[in-house]
């Protein structure tokens, strides 16, 4: 039987059937992609009506303009990345309903992390995560999931109790002071650790803050660790202030070159991959002394950490001069140590003969300890491995002898009024 050829009509009507078919089986499978959306993204307008009609800054031109402006001129803005991208509430935030959208309460590196994980991860590993929150705070608090991974990575800086100075200092002290800077590594409640803003500020997310020497000095500063006012009167800190307009201080990390910075900045030596080196955000990989404790002894990644910053200092200084300064400032350590010892063994003597209490911080001579070893003893290690020599010497030796002497007058005192002397 031969085939009669199909009507035009009749094919139009069975392709009109199929298409309408197909896309009622689109619109049911959309529909259920939809429900299953959670409601932090399908209560509110869609990320790309956000990038068409500017909502966000339709009211904050009016009521915060200036994180307008500095959002306008980041690299987030240019990569095309919205308020909403940011702001949105994640799993684990607490959200608010602001204005027909749902948005994250408040922001932690939790929401930094989407897309800058590996950063994120590097960041957990270094000393400026949870042992920055715990010098402060000790584990009160913090999650036994997230104490577990910091002593992991830093056995017994993060299981540990309050810092008995900031208890005595008050809490209000202690949170506009200590936590002012060592908030860069708290705990929070989404289960993530720190705040990326605290080097690259909310709104301009910029490389190039994080690259400022005054951006670390916020916190590296002062007697405790005064690593800017070092570097400020190092030769890198006066090649910065005189060549800082030829410096390209956006470059991306990646391809960081010596032509872009060719004069160090903190950064520079702790964190950037200059030249093909590698990037890291864990500050604590290429130091080789634990600096901040009295009597500093090798980190357990000593030759490693001490390879990978010289590998920095190599791009511009010969292997002969880099191996001479670290013969020099490795010298001014051992000394110290060495005159902090003697501290030790003062205050260790009053103790064990009974001539001080077991309170902190309830005498003199208490203060005067921890001034010598946590103020000039410190000083006078950083100032050897960041070239500055004021900070080995005047600030340094010098106050540590004279602390030294009057430490040792007041225990003489206390042995003198000691009953039965």
């Amino acid at each position: 039987m031969v085939r009669r050829p199909e009507s035009p009509g009749r094919i139009a009507f069975r392709s009109i059937f199929i298409a309408a078919a197909v896309s009622g089986v689109l619109l049911v499978a959309a529909f259920l992609i939809h429900h299953a959306r959670p409601r932090t993204e399908t209560d509110q307008p869609i990320p790309e009506l956000v990038r068409a009609t500017g909502r966000c800054a339709q009211c904050h031109r009016e009521e915060t303009p200036a994180i307008v402006h500095q959002f306008e001129r980041s690299e987030h803005s240019r990569a095309n990345i919205t308020c909403l991208d940011c702001h949105q509430a994640l799993d684990g935030q607490e959200s608010q309903d602001h204005y027909n959208f749902t948005l994250a309460v408040d922001l932690t590196s939790l929401n930094c992390s989407s897309c800058h994980r590996t950063e994120y991860q590097q960041f957990v590993r270094s000393r400026h995560a949870l042992p920055a929150w715990s010098a402060v705070s000790g584990a009160e608090g913090v999650p036994s999931d997230l104490v577990a991974l910091g002593e992991q990575h830093h056995p017994g800086a993060v299981d540990r109790p309050p810092n008995a100075l900031a208890r005595l200092e008050g809490p209000a002290a202690t949170r506009t002071g200590c936590l002012g800077c060592h908030q860069i590594g708290r705990p929070n409640t989404d289960g993530s650790i720190g705040s990326c803003t605290e080097c690259h500020s909310r709104h301009s997310t910029s490389i190039a803050l994080a690259r400022e020497p005054q951006t670390c000095g916020q916190c590296h500063m002062g007697p405790d660790h005064s690593q800017l006012e070092i570097y400020t009167e190092s030769k890198h800190g006066a090649l910065f202030a005189a060549q800082r307009d030829s410096l390209n201080l956006d470059a991306e990390p990646k391809n960081l070159t010596t032509a872009d910075m060719s004069v160090p900045t903190c950064a520079t030596c702790h964190l950037s991959g200059l030249d093909g080196l590698r990037v890291t955000h864990d500050t604590t990989e290429r130091l080789s002394y634990w600096l901040f404790a009295p009597v500093s002894e090798r980190r357990p990644t000593y030759a490693r950490g001490k390879t990978e910053m010289q590998e920095t200092c190599l791009r511009c200084h010969a292997s002969s001069q880099v191996s001479r300064f670290y013969d020099e400032a490795e010298a001014v350590l051992q000394q110290t140590n060495a005159l902090i010892r003697e501290g030790q063994d003062l205050m260790d003597g009053l103790r064990s003969d009974g001539l001080l209490t077991a309170a902190p911080f309830d005498e003199p001579i208490e203060f005067a300890y921890f001034d010598y070893w946590h103020y000039y003893g410190r000083t006078a290690k950083h100032g050897a491995l960041m070239g500055g020599a004021d900070f080995v010497q005047w600030h340094g030796n010098y106050e540590l002898l004279l602390t030294l002497s009057e430490m040792k007058e007041m225990a003489a005192a206390l042995r003198h009024g000691a009953p039965g002397r």
